[in-house]
């Protein structure tokens, strides 16, 4: 199915890809050689999350997949960044088709999980399949939505599962919020992060989750009595509540 939250934006200029290896947490460098999809993060020199987007490279055209929600900050952040550096963001017409079994000719793998199945760009397509359940399959693997789990100038990546989900490289050398990173990597253990939970009952996006009256965490997207939780990981066990749910930590 067409996904209308995203954003296209074709990526030229011989410095394009040099451009952006300094600036986001992955490594961007492959897309010089082969077709693919990296996700990466843009983050502010403390660390913090500004926005995930995929870098793409059709065999053709390399492109921006962006949120919808954060594409005019996040290109107006990447212009300033520019310079006098030989790079163009062109807005495009082109559209993200998602799916999951067989991929038509064309796609390419979402590099996050194989669970999410492939990505298609190009013109608008009408396709009569049906659209999956794209946020039962996050819950099961606990993977972040952006402006849902994935919160601007609030999230970690190492915290949010970045590393898990392939969205961060260690070995790349420098980017903008890279030492933060590199630091939480090396911890022993975190002690905040996301965490698969039940739920009895419902409550908001964002309710805070509390056990005996202290709030040890937030609860997030919901899907079959499961959700994806941000804990504080040493203080979240037993039985919790986010408003009148119930919530128990599963794993």
């Amino acid at each position: 199915m067409t996904d209308t939250t995203r954003r296209i934006v074709t990526l030229g200029g011989k410095d394009a890809l040099t451009f952006l290896q300094g600036l986001v947490s992955n490594d961007v460098l492959p897309l010089a050689k082969a077709p693919g999809l990296v996700w990466t993060a843009l983050l502010t020199p403390q660390g913090k999350y500004l926005a995930d987007f995929f870098v793409g490279y059709d065999g053709h055209t390399r492109f921006l997949d962006l949120p919808e929600a954060l594409a005019e900050a996040t290109l107006r952040r990447l212009t300033l960044y520019r310079l006098r550096a030989d790079v163009s963001l062109t807005p495009s017409d082109w559209t993200v088709t998602r799916g999951l079994g067989p991929a038509p000719e064309g796609a390419l793998p979402d590099p996050r999980h194989p669970a999410l199945g492939w990505r298609l760009y190009g013109p608008a397509t009408n396709t009569a399949a049906p659209e999956p359940d794209w946020d039962a399959i996050r819950v099961t693997h606990l993977i972040p939505e952006t402006g849902i789990e994935l919160i601007p100038d609030d999230s970690y990546l190492m915290e949010t599962g970045f590393d898990r989900l392939h969205g961060v490289d260690f070995r790349k050398g420098c980017y903008v919020g890279q030492e933060v990173t590199a630091r939480m990597k090396h911890k022993t253990e975190l002690r905040k992060g996301l965490a698969l939970v039940a739920v009895e009952g419902a409550a908001p996006p964002g309710t805070p989750i509390l056990t005996e009256g202290r709030e040890v965490g937030r609860l997030f997207t919901q899907s079959g009595g499961r959700a994806i939780a941000y804990l504080r990981l040493d203080k979240a066990a037993g039985e919790m509540t986010a408003g009148t749910a119930r919530v128990t930590r599963i794993d």
